[in-house]
């Protein structure tokens, strides 16, 4: 049995080391203390002798507000750092007494890889490039479920190497997924615009619904759901329910990043700062309506979900973040409510009085391609009179509170 080593167990990294250790003995070291019972945590100098692999899984991290919480469209265009992925590397080397195969699954940029980082490896080592496309909340259902595993090599060789990882993954997987291999730079392509086509998608489907608030006698989801059936010439069904906007640690940020390398090359035009300026404009729509019920109806306005998405605490890339920040640019007073944010600001635990309730998170739509089908519970009652605003349009009418679908002004 071939030992693997996790180098990185963080808020994807463990979940991917355990998805592996129920068929591999797997070994994992990370800088914050980490738990796992099917783990071995050890120390970085075992993990890096012991493991025939070693999986760089450290984070590629923009600068502080470059996240998508916030506006960031009018920011100067920059790219993830590097510094983590540098440091492992220097660490392989000077700890490795023999050859390793390493492979990276950390997100970068086309080029970065042979501009940055294959000089620094020693000779002996191998390398391949595999990032992930998995999501918070469905970390290891995504990983053994994928709809592609990506692999970069030196020249897009389908090497022994890279077969090895490819056989390394076949007893892992539920399903059976396509095996793309190619340069270091097309793999690096194809998972930063595979992120950056969902942020796009996501995008036009919200768009859609603006234009239902603005015109009228139009329901969103008549609309998205014969877009969604289009396969012929369009597009899959995935992301195509108008809502939230993008968000989490890594759509945003993709979009930001691809400005930088958009200017770095001279392309001569920015498709992702205009994906990501209707991203904002769009939480500011919302926001506005918010705004504009919480004069008509005298009340306060709690966002329902402050966490980027529902079952995990992380409010990195929180779209209802950045809708709080246009309410908060109006004046107006609002809060949050949501057990797992890891952001206490403007948090509450229950809701004292009826108010305008924003549901931001829908368990069912976020997750449902895993086959979770629950119903989402409320993160606290609701006080009577209260107005639910759902983007999603799914939440049941109740006599005790009047319940407004945005997106659908069919009813109006």
């Amino acid at each position: 049995m071939q030992s693997i080593g996790f180098i990185g167990l963080g808020k994807l990294g463990l979940d991917c080391a355990e998805v592996f250790a129920e068929h591999y003995h797997v070994l994992g070291y990370d800088t914050a203390e980490r738990d796992s019972s099917t783990v071995e945590i050890t120390n970085l100098p075992a993990v890096i002798d012991r493991s025939d692999w070693l999986f760089v899984a450290v984070p590629t991290p923009h600068a502080e507000g470059y996240d998508g919480s916030s506006p960031s469209s009018h920011m100067e265009p920059r790219d993830f750092s590097h510094e983590a992925v540098v440091q492992v590397l220097g660490e392989i080397n000077r700890l490795a007494t023999g050859p390793k195969k390493i492979v990276l699954i950390s997100t970068v940029l086309p080029g970065t890889i042979r501009e940055n980082f294959i000089n620094r490896l020693d000779t002996q080592h191998s390398f391949l490039y595999n990032p992930y496309l998995i999501a918070m909340g469905s970390v290891k259902w995504d990983m053994v479920n994928p709809e592609m595993v990506i692999i970069g090599t030196r020249d897009g060789d389908r090497t022994a190497l890279a077969q090895e990882l490819i056989d390394l993954y076949r007893p892992i997987m539920a399903n059976d997924p396509r095996y793309v291999v190619g340069t270091w730079e097309e793999a690096e392509s194809i998972k930063i615009f595979y992120n950056t086509f969902i942020s796009a998608k996501v995008g036009l489907a919200n768009m859609i619904q603006d234009f239902a608030q603005r015109i009228g006698n139009i329901n969103v989801d008549v609309v998205t759901d014969a877009l969604a059936g289009s396969t012929m010439r369009i597009m899959g069904p995935k992301y195509m329910t108008a809502g939230m906007g993008d968000a989490g640690a890594c759509h945003p940020r993709d979009n930001i990043a691809l400005r930088w390398l958009a200017e770095k090359y001279h392309i001569g035009y920015d498709l992702f700062d205009t994906i990501m300026l209707a991203r904002e404009q769009q939480a500011r729509n919302l926001a506005n309506f918010l705004c504009d019920l919480a004069v008509d109806r005298c009340c306060p306005i709690v966002i329902h979900g402050k966490a980027y998405k529902p079952d995990v605490p992380y409010c990195i890339g929180s779209y209802s973040a950045l809708i709080g920040h246009y309410i908060h640019e109006r004046q107006f007073d609002f809060s949050y409510v949501d057990p797992l944010a890891d952001d206490a600001t403007h948090v509450v635990e229950h809701i004292p009085n009826r108010a305008i309730v924003l549901m931001a998170h829908n368990r069912h739509i976020t997750y449902g391609y895993t086959g979770q089908q629950a119903r989402d519970p409320a993160y606290c009652a609701i006080p009577p009179g209260s107005v639910i605003v759902d983007p999603w349009r799914r939440w049941p009418r109740d006599q005790d509170l009047e319940v407004i679908y945005y997106g659908n002004t069919r009813s109006l």
